[in-house]
């Protein structure tokens, strides 16, 4: 059935953060400006910890809802959590580490091909389309005044401006009363499985998993999407 308004998330959806971007690059060129003394095999295992902290840093529910909200903040406990366990004496440098990794990895920040012309194709299907986006108002702000992203949606909803966030079932009830729309007649459109489809699919939603990798094939998921695709323009052969 044809969605009556199609919501979509930003990051890793619209915005390419994590795909195709050597990030690795970022947290070397950090660690080896700031990690004075270090040698160059010492700076490869303390990029290895950092992701490492990183990835149990944000595997906790509770610790990415508060840390996205701070990013900076968020990125500095991890690294001292790293320099700690590798014994390094000064933990004042995780801040600049954290400071010129996240500069470094803005700049590689860049559109998924196709991504704002569906939207635009959508838009001039009737469809009305709707922006949230989860983490604090100004670097999601910046994002899309960067990427001109305003002006494709009739409503944007920042975590921070809001008060809460995905998955917080209020959030998609909330711009569904606004456009007019029940849960069957909307899609959520992203590419984090819980946010994008087993939170809204719970409210009777259609969930539109961006699947970059295709990993869907291969796993048992218990709330299966209602679609998967691997990028955005994937989604107009659905109408």
């Amino acid at each position: 059935m044809r969605p009556r308004a199609i919501f979509f998330d930003m990051d890793d959806t619209i915005l390419s953060f994590d795909h195709g971007l050597d990030l690795d690059a970022c947290w070397m060129a950090a660690c080896v400006t700031h990690l004075a003394g270090m040698e160059a095999g010492m700076i490869e295992q303390a990029v290895m910890t950092i992701k490492r902290q990183a990835k149990e840093y944000w595997s906790d529910a509770e610790r990415h809802r508060t840390g996205r909200l701070d990013l900076p903040k968020a990125r500095k406990e991890i690294i001292e959590a790293a320099l700690h366990e590798l014994k390094y004496p000064n933990l004042k440098c995780a801040a600049r580490i954290a400071t010129d990794y996240g500069a470094a990895r803005d700049l590689l920040v860049t559109l998924f091909p196709g991504a704002v012309e569906t939207i635009q194709q959508i838009k001039t299907m009737g469809i009305p389309v709707a922006l949230i986006t989860n983490g604090a108002s100004l670097p999601q702000r910046e994002k899309i005044n960067k990427f001109a992203l305003g002006s494709l949606f009739e409503h944007i909803f920042i975590e921070e401006e809001f008060g809460i966030g995905k998955p917080e079932p209020a959030i998609y009830q909330h711009v569904m009363d606004l456009l007019g729309t029940a849960p069957e007649e909307t899609w959520m459109v992203g590419d984090n499985y819980e946010w994008e489809v087993a939170a809204p699919q719970k409210l009777g939603m259609k969930g539109i998993w961006v699947d970059h990798k295709g990993v869907h094939g291969t796993q048992t998921l218990p709330v299966p999407p209602y679609r998967s695709i691997r990028a955005l323009p994937e989604l107009l052969p659905l109408f």
